[in-house]
Formats: C-alpha cells, structure tokens, sequence
C-alpha cells in the first residue's frame, strides 16, 4: 500500500490535502474523539459533564459569555502555541518536487496549515477558523482577524475580562466558526473559500491528482465524503491515512496509521525513486 501511495504521489500533478482532527494529534493537539478523549483534555467539562458538543455551541456567547470564552479562549492560545509536526512540510516537499498544483481543505478551525506555510488563498475552512472573529448579534457582515489576548482560568476554564467585543454594537463577539445549534455563523470567508477550491478543480480537470486524506473521521463525515466524492474523478486517486478508520474502496489506499508515521513511511519511498 505504502509503495502504491508513493506510486501515486510521484505521477501527482496536482495535490488536493483533505484533513480532519487527526492531522493536529502529532503537533500534540489533543484528541476529542468521544466524551473520554475530550474529558481527558479537559477536566474541568468532565466535572461538569459537559460534552464538547454541549461546549462548542453560540448560546453561551449570550448566555454565558465568559464561559463561552473560557473555551473558545483556551483553545485559541493552544493553537497559536502548537507547532506543526513535520508531516505538513512533508506534504509541501512532495507539491514543489512535481511543481504541482495544490489546494487543502480541512475541517479543523485551528490555522496549522497556515502556520507551516501554505498560501492562504489555498486553503477552504470548511467550518472557519478561530483566527477569526465576527458579532455573535450578526449586528454587520464583518469578519476581522481575532488579535485578542486571553486570559483564562483553567480551574474553572472561564476567561476573564476584557472579552473580545464587535466594533460596532458593543457586544461580546464570537470566534468566526460554525458550531453545533448554530444560525448565526457568518459564511462569507469560507463560501469564498469554497468557490477558489472549486475553480482550482476546473482547473486541473484531466490531470493526474493525489487526494491525501489525513485524519477524517466517520463521526462527522464531511472529510472522508468529499474525498470520496472527488475521488470518482478520472485520474484521481485517494490516499486515507487513518489510525482508526482507515478503510476505502479499492482502487482508492488506505494507510493504516496516524498523520506523521504514515506521511514518512510514503516519503521515504518516494525519496528513493527521486535519488
């Protein structure tokens, strides 16, 4: 499998990365994968018995602001702090050895993908990013980068003032992401985000491309279902790197591993037919 992966990647003229949770786990990002595995990341919810989806919702911005930001807040500060595992430049050595194109879509809200140096403009959030803040009141259409400090007590995991709050009605704002129970996330970023992705697919119609899938769960199936959906494709192959659930059909591979082991197994291969 590993040798037909590399196979795959070494005819690639163009890369589509599709990445859930799983990509962050080797950057020491925690893994939220059922109560216990979000729990174990945060003791406090596990106190209160509260699930990540019960966390991870708008209400509390109106409600609770200070709750909602204790979250969110700490969460933010986590990813400005994490550092990329060296499976991203992996991936970015691969796209400039075949000079090929390349697009990532991911499904994670934390900016890595950014942060190891991939172009902006080729990058579709699919539900946001925390890097970004907008008016929980949906007050304006605007959406501003999130430079605010954060200050949380992770005892309680509830921030302390200043909250962040929207320029124009005053009010405490909320990450740009789409949460569960959400109606009022802002979607103007990511549906352009979706519209570059799909002219970047128009335009490598008829190339040879390489959809790497890391880290897509089957819990929410948003990852996994497009890379399936592209993968039907002529001249498209799918590579599913997954520790857990790593099974597709052939003529598509499945990897059987976490992000960075499998990323390294396949590079060491396509190393020794680029030497």
């Amino acid at each position: 499998m590993h040798e037909r992966a590399a196979s795959t990647i070494r005819k690639a003229e163009a890369f589509i990365i599709t990445a859930g949770a799983g990509m962050g786990v080797d950057s020491g990002l925690p893994d939220f994968r059922g109560e216990h595995g979000f729990w174990n990341a945060y003791p406090a919810y596990a106190r209160l018995g509260l699930s990540f989806a019960e966390c991870a919702t708008p209400q509390h911005f109106s409600n609770d602001p200070h709750f909602a930001w204790g979250f969110y807040g700490h969460r933010t500060n986590l990813y400005r702090n994490t550092i990329p595992h060296d499976g991203f430049y992996i991936l970015r050595k691969w796209i400039e050895r075949n000079n090929a194109d390349y697009f990532v879509v991911t499904s994670n809200v934390d900016g890595q993908f950014q942060k190891a140096g991939y172009a902006d403009d080729r990058i579709y959030e699919l539900h946001g990013s925390i890097h970004w803040l907008q008016c929980q009141a949906r007050c304006n259409n605007a959406i501003w980068s999130n430079e605010e400090v954060f200050l949380v007590d992770e005892t309680s995991m509830r921030a302390r003032d200043p909250l962040p709050l929207c320029p124009k009605c005053g009010k405490v704002c909320r990450p740009n992401i789409f949460m569960f129970g959400d109606w009022s996330w802002l979607q103007e970023r990511s549906r352009a985000q979706s519209s570059a992705f799909n002219l970047f697919l128009r335009k490598n119609t008829g190339r040879r491309k390489a959809v790497i899938e890391i880290g897509a769960g089957t819990a929410i199936p948003t990852i996994r279902s497009l890379s399936e959906r592209i993968g039907w494709k002529k001249h498209t192959t799918v590579i599913r790197i997954n520790s857990r659930e790593p099974l597709i059909r052939s003529p598509h591979i499945s990897i059987p591993s976490g992000a960075l082991e499998g990323l390294r197994c396949i590079d060491e291969l396509v190393s020794m037919k680029l030497m």
